[in-house]
């Protein structure tokens, strides 16, 4: 549940990042971002991030579920901000890459 957790919050935080022009050239190699494209992505990324709520709050309670969250933020926001710095486009393959995963660790 946690692992699943992880790969929504990691999922959100590149889809906000994407909507931004600065990290969509770095990613894209193309600074302008179509409007229906910037839209989806914030909407999107928020969107990932509120479902990123539900796997520890389903495993551990919401005392200790909402805590749990706040930590798999931080440890899904790190590693995102170190990889836009010095390889976008593996940031990019690997905002879907655990997702497969985390729906399997569910079974």
């Amino acid at each position: 549940m946690t692992l699943l957790g992880l790969a929504l919050a990691y999922a959100g935080f590149l889809a906000l990042s994407l909507a931004m022009e600065r990290h969509h050239e770095q990613v894209f190699a193309v600074r302008r971002i179509p409007v229906l494209r910037a839209r989806l992505c914030f909407w999107g990324g928020w969107a990932l991030l509120a479902l990123s709520l539900l796997p520890p709050v389903a495993a551990f309670g919401w005392g200790l579920g909402l805590v749990v969250w706040t930590g798999l933020l931080t440890a899904s926001a790190m590693p995102l901000a170190l990889l836009l710095c010095y390889a976008p486009r593996v940031a990019l393959c690997l905002g879907a890459a655990p997702l497969p995963a985390g729906l399997l660790a569910l079974l």
